[in-house]
């Protein structure tokens, strides 16, 4: 090994070991903000019980052997894709944005820390705070409203690899999504419409099949519609992908577009990330 190479290894190996312990002290921070947790955290959790009991007189269908699809079993899955969005990219975005306003950014660009080391530590935050809110939103619903949780192996691979895909894909189009508020005062009122917008035309509140075409075909140019698809292919009965454009989940679909998305998430990422603004 030549020297370069093993100066690139050690070099390779700090800003690893940089990001890992980012990962532990954005954790941390994270928690430490009411705001931060209640909005994006708890929040999805506090709409799944109030649907749930809203509901509860309810059906939403019924499974192949005519048992009631109750409003927990068809709103667990849209939760869960909505807290990748609100872990993702609206916190995310809020948090840098802020992070740029108070100079945050400005303090560790003088620093020895690597970008890919901070990048590192606020994606791992994010599906570190994702794995625990889908964790609760499932026991919660099972528990709590009596959600039966699939049991075939294969679902779970799938909500695996949704989860994975479109947690990655929240952060870092989070992190692109950074540059749009002029300062940390304004990320809020900037970042927010455009989350509850999308969660309004992706079918998370209210079934998708019953938008107007036109309105799905746009809601489907965007992640959160496919990852919502995705998390109700894993935990609604499979009679229900008749609702689904296409009638199918079309998991392909979900796959190509959220990767997609985190491909131009990447890109922007690079384009316009800076320790401080340029008009700073």
């Amino acid at each position: 090994m030549t020297a370069a190479a093993a100066t690139q290894k050690l070099g390779l190996r700090r800003t690893l070991r940089l990001g890992a312990s980012r990962i532990t002290y954005e954790v941390k921070t994270y928690f430490r903000q009411g705001d931060s947790v209640f909005f994006t955290f708890l929040f999805p959790l506090i709409l799944l019980t109030v649907f749930s009991v809203a509901f509860s007189k309810g059906s939403f269908g019924t499974t192949a052997d005519g048992a009631k699809v109750a409003a927990a079993d068809f709103y667990l899955p849209a939760m869960l894709a909505v807290g990748l969005l609100l872990s993702g990219l609206q916190n995310m975005s809020i948090d840098i944005a802020t992070e740029k306003s108070d100079g945050t950014l400005k303090r560790l660009g003088g620093s020895p820390l690597p970008v890919l080391s901070y990048f590192i530590g606020k994606i791992g935050q994010v599906i570190a705070t994702g794995i625990l809110q889908s964790a609760l939103l499932i026991i919660v619903a099972a528990l709590a409203f009596g959600v039966s949780l699939p049991t075939e192996p294969v679902k779970w691979l799938t909500f695996a690899w949704v989860f994975l895909l479109g947690v990655s894909t929240c952060a870092v189009l989070g992190i692109a999504l950074s540059a749009l508020p002029r300062s940390g005062k304004t990320a809020t009122a900037v970042i927010i419409p455009i989350t509850l917008i999308l969660q309004f035309i992706s079918g998370v509140f209210i079934n998708f099949s019953q938008l107007p075409d036109w309105l799905q075909n746009f809601a489907s140019i965007f992640p959160l519609k496919w990852l919502a698809q995705g998390m109700r292919s894993v935990f609604l009965p499979d009679s229900f992908k008749a609702l689904e454009m296409g009638g199918a989940w079309n998991l392909g679909g979900v796959a190509i577009v959220t990767a997609i998305w985190l491909v131009v998430g990447l890109v922007a990422c690079c384009l316009t990330f800076r320790w401080i603004r340029k008009d700073s």
